[in-house]
């Protein structure tokens, strides 16, 4: 529903707006010579929905970031939302008086959702404490981080806030304003500015945001545990400058090379204990050895990348980074026992004691080597050199290699029999469906698919892409895939 132009407001520029599923921020209120009546221009969210820059008949009225982000409209074609409790009514069907008088908790067999709602503002003299703990306020048209402020600071057991495609302007030093812990921000230009009013958020997911460069944090986001910057091209010296927050414990990004200088730690990242690295398009060993040097390093996640070992056995790959990463106790989720630590640690002495051999073993190793396999000399130490009969020739990268024996269950069929197969760990998922339906004669589409390892008895992982390949998923030698259809 459009605005009239007796009920535009009176600070109507800088408002957020909605034109049918479109949002926009509106920059002009006036006339637009030679035509009659008023006018909004706006800047659209989506470039690509205007058609210029501000400008008309070589008239500039505004301007935008992009060349194509403008358009002219009239209000008739605008929303400006509607009240905060009006929302609450349209969307749930609720008496905002029984929201304001009732104990309205997360817990609560009544408790409210606040997702879904497309338009709302707010009147801050209406909402009344209550105790919602999330606060989802994605989509909306508040226009700046004030109106975030007027109802969450009421809110006072609020510990998390979802702010995504929402794009509230203006900053404030007054820390008070936001006292949550969990904060899913989109999108973030200005991030570090807007920090200042978030003295408190341990948990901020700032992805697929398109972020390039972060400047060094100096005076925010001091309390960070963890960070969410996966699916942003950051340049290198971005995630340094990230690197000297004292608490943080959680990474999750968007990875080029660290780049730490040579030797056996770095001080960069001290708390640092999780990293997700997952479809980060690694080919290269090297940044998995400068991630050793991570001190505080125990869990790590790095499926979906391209990190292969000489036989081109996933499984391999596998065993090199155990034996690479030696803090990790955990990889892709599976804690890492003793025994396959130690396995893993004892292929790896084999796997290159030739090469170690031939760059001078004990007496004077190449420098080549160490940089190649900077734990190889710490592992020796641990638990002997290898003898020439130990050595493991490395064999070359072949399909039978990479084969994998998987066997496939049917929970829900009880009596039909397992099948086990060898199938290569790059099969994809939509091959292995069609494999099963001329098995079982059942349509593919109606198929669905989860897997167990012997390594995480009693759970199941889905597998729900079908361009996606066996070892993205990690299945690995002598796992179970569960296949139940429709």
């Amino acid at each position: 529903m459009g605005t009239d132009q007796s009920e535009l407001p009176e600070d109507a520029v800088g408002r957020r707006v909605s034109c049918g599923e479109e949002r926009a921020t509106v920059r002009y209120v006036g006339p637009i010579p030679p035509t009659i009546g008023l006018w909004l221009g706006v800047e659209w969210d989506n470039p690509e929905r205007g058609k210029h820059d501000g400008s008309h008949e070589g008239v500039s009225y505004f301007t935008c970031r992009h060349p194509t982000g403008g358009s002219f409209i009239r209000p008739g074609k605008a929303s400006f939302g509607v009240d905060y409790l009006a929302a609450v009514r349209q969307v749930y069907g609720m008496d905002t008086e029984e929201v304001l008088s009732e104990d309205v908790s997360s817990s609560s067999s009544k408790k409210i959702k606040w997702f879904g709602i497309k338009e709302r503002r707010y009147n801050a003299h209406q909402l009344q404490m209550i105790n919602v703990e999330w606060l989802d306020l994605s989509g909306t048209l508040l226009s700046c981080w004030e109106d975030v402020a007027s109802i969450t600071e009421q809110l006072v057991r609020l510990e998390g806030l979802q702010l995504r495609y929402a794009f509230p302007s203006g900053f404030d030093s007054r820390p008070l304003w936001f006292t949550f812990h969990h904060l899913v921000f989109s999108p973030a230009a200005q991030i570090l500015q807007s920090a200042l009013m978030w003295p408190q958020v341990e948990d901020l997911s700032v992805a697929e945001n398109s972020i390039t460069e972060l400047q060094r944090p100096e005076g925010v986001l001091q309390s960070l545990k963890s960070l969410n910057l996966s699916g942003n091209p950051l340049e290198q010296d971005s995630v340094i400058s990230i690197s000297a927050l004292p608490r943080y414990s959680s990474l999750q990004c968007t990875l080029r090379l660290f780049g730490f200088s040579v030797g056996s730690q770095t001080s960069m990242f001290p708390a640092l204990k999780k990293l997700y690295l997952d479809n980060n398009n690694i080919t290269e060993w090297d940044v998995v050895n400068e991630l050793d040097k991570l001190p505080s390093l125990v869990q790590f996640w790095c499926r979906g990348n391209r990190l292969v070992s000489s036989d081109g056995n996933p499984r391999t790959a596998n065993q090199m980074l155990i034996a690479k990463l030696g803090q990790v106790v955990t990889l892709n989720g599976c804690e890492i026992h003793h025994e396959d630590r130690r396995g893993a640690e004892l292929d790896y002495i084999k796997m290159f004691g030739e090469a170690w051999l031939k760059a001078g073993g004990r007496s004077q190793i190449s420098s080549q080597f160490t940089s190649q396999h900077p734990r190889y000399q710490k592992l020796i130490d641990k638990y002997g050199a290898p003898e020439e009969g130990e050595l493991k020739k490395i064999e070359p990268f072949a399909l039978k290699n990479q084969l994998l024996k998987i066997t496939f269950v049917f929970p829900e069929d009880a009596g039909r029999k397992p099948i086990e197969k060898k199938l290569p760990a790059s099969m994809l998922v939509q091959k292995v469906k069609g494999l099963l339906y001329r098995l079982l004669k059942v349509p593919a589409a109606d198929l669905k698919l989860t897997y167990t390892s012997p390594k995480m008895v009693g759970t199941e992982f889905e597998i729900d892409s079908d361009l996606k390949t066996l070892q993205f998923y990690s299945i690995e030698d002598g796992d179970q895939v569960l296949v139940r259809w429709s």
